[in-house]
C-alpha cells in the first residue's frame, strides 16, 4: 500500500511538472511571437482609435467641398496630395527603409500609370462598377510595376550608393523614351481619352488601405530584415539574412505602390505624357522622403502634403518651384538633418506620453517656484 501510496504521489508531481512546462513553452512561444510582430503589442484600443481618426479625417474633408461639383478646385488638391502621399510612401520603402538610393521612381509610376490606364480603356466597354474598374486596373498597374522592380532589384544585388543611383536613374530614363515610341500608348504626343473614374472617396481609401498595408508589411519580421540591411548590410548577412532576397522583396514591393500611385494619377489628370515622368519627377518624390526622414512613413505624408501644398501656391512662380526647393533642402540640412520626423512616427500612445512629460515638467517647475 505504502509502495502504490507513493508511487501515486510521484505521478501527481511529474504531472504537475509536466503542466508547468507546458504553460511555460506556451508563454515563451507567446512572447516571441509578440516580439517578431510589432502590432500584437498593440491594444485593441489604439487600432479603434486609428480606425475613427481615418474616418473622421475623412468626414472633415468631405465637408470642406461640393461633392456635386467635378470641377472643385479643393477635391482637386486633396487628390493630389493623396496621389503623392503614395508616390512618397512607396519610394520611402528603398530609400528610407531598405537605404537603397533609387532615383528611378518615376519609371515605375510611369510603367503602373500607363498599363492600368491602357486596360482601363479596354475595360469601359463592360460597363463596370467605377470602383471596381478603379481597383481592377490599380491592380494590374501595380502588378505591371512589381514585376519590373523585381528585374531592376535582380540586376542591381552587387550595387549599392551612387552606382545604384545612376543605374535607376538611367532605367527611368529608358522607360520614358521607350513609351516615347510606343504608338500603342500614344507615343510622344500621350496616351489619351483615360476614363475620368477618380473621385475623392476611391482615392482616399485606397490610399489609406495602401499605407496601412505597408505599414504593416514593415513592421513585420520581412520589414525588419529591410530595415538591417539598411542599418548593416554585413552584419545582416552573418546573421542569416538573404540579401539578394530582402532586396528583391523590398523593390518590388515599393514597384508595386508606386504602380498603384500611377493607376490614380492617370485616371486622375485623364492623359499621360512621357515628358511627365522625367528625372526631375523622380527628385521631386525624393525631396518629400528626405524632408519628412528618411525611414518614416509618418514623416513622407507629412512632407508630400506640405510640397504638394506649396506647389499650389507656386503656381503662378514655377519657374522658381525647384529654387525653393533647394533652399528647403538645404535649410533642412543645416537646422535639421535627418528630416521633419527622423526615423520615427506618430502614434497616439507616443503624443499622450509627449504631453504627460511637458504637464510633468511644467508641474515640478512650478513646485520649485
Amino acid at each position: 500500500m505504502e509502495k502504490n501510496n507513493k508511487d501515486v504521489k510521484i505521478k501527481n508531481v511529474d504531472n504537475k511538472e509536466k503542466n508547468q512546462k507546458t504553460k511555460e513553452n506556451k508563454e515563451t512561444k507567446e512572447y516571441k511571437w509578440q516580439n517578431l510582430n510589432y502590432f500584437n503589442k498593440l491594444k485593441v484600443k489604439n487600432y479603434v482609435v486609428t480606425f475613427i481618426s481615418i474616418i473622421a479625417l475623412y468626414i472633415v474633408l468631405s465637408f470642406t467641398f461640393d461633392p456635386n461639383d467635378a470641377f472643385s478646385y479643393t477635391k482637386g488638391i486633396y487628390i493630389n496630395i493623396l496621389i503623392f502621399i503614395l508616390f512618397s510612401v512607396s519610394l520611402n520603402i528603398t530609400v528610407g527603409l531598405m537605404g537603397q538610393l533609387n532615383l528611378g521612381q518615376a519609371g515605375f509610376i510611369a510603367i503602373g500609370g500607363y498599363s492600368a490606364a491602357f486596360i482601363s480603356k479596354i475595360l469601359v466597354n463592360y460597363n463596370l462598377p467605377p470602383i471596381i474598374q478603379l481597383i481592377l486596373v490599380s491592380l494590374f498597374g501595380g502588378l505591371v510595376a512589381a514585376i519590373f522592380g523585381f528585374l531592376v532589384g535582380g540586376s542591381t544585388l552587387r550595387l549599392r550608393g551612387d552606382y545604384l543611383a545612376i543605374i535607376t536613374l538611367a532605367f527611368g530614363e529608358i522607360v520614358k523614351y521607350i513609351i516615347q515610341n510606343l504608338d500603342f500608348l500614344g507615343g510622344a504626343t500621350g496616351l489619351n481619352n483615360i476614363p475620368t473614374i477618380l473621385d475623392f472617396s476611391n482615392t482616399y481609401f485606397i490610399v489609406v488601405i495602401s499605407i496601412v498595408i505597408i505599414t504593416m508589411a514593415m513592421t513585420s519580421r520581412k520589414g525588419k530584415e529591410i530595415l538591417s540591411i539598411r542599418e548593416d548590410e554585413i552584419a545582416a548577412e552573418n546573421i542569416g539574412i538573404g540579401l539578394n532576397r530582402v532586396k528583391l522583396y523590398g523593390f518590388a514591393f515599393s514597384a508595386f505602390f508606386a504602380g498603384v500611385g500611377g493607376s490614380l494619377f492617370a485616371h486622375n489628370i485623364g492623359i499621360l505624357t512621357p515628358d511627365k515622368f522625367g528625372f526631375l519627377f523622380s527628385i521631386e518624390i525624393l525631396v518629400m522622403v528626405v524632408l519628412g526622414g528618411l525611414g518614416s512613413i509618418t514623416g513622407a505624408i507629412v512632407a508630400a502634403t506640405i510640397l504638394t501644398l506649396l506647389n499650389e501656391r507656386l503656381r503662378d512662380v514655377s519657374q522658381f518651384r525647384y529654387l525653393i526647393y533647394a533652399i528647403i533642402l538645404i535649410s533642412l540640412m543645416i537646422f535639421r538633418p535627418k528630416g521633419i520626423f527622423g526615423t520615427k512616427e506618430f502614434t497616439f500612445a507616443g503624443t499622450k506620453r509627449r504631453i504627460n512629460r511637458i504637464r510633468n515638467y511644467r508641474n515640478n517647475k512650478n513646485e520649485k517656484e
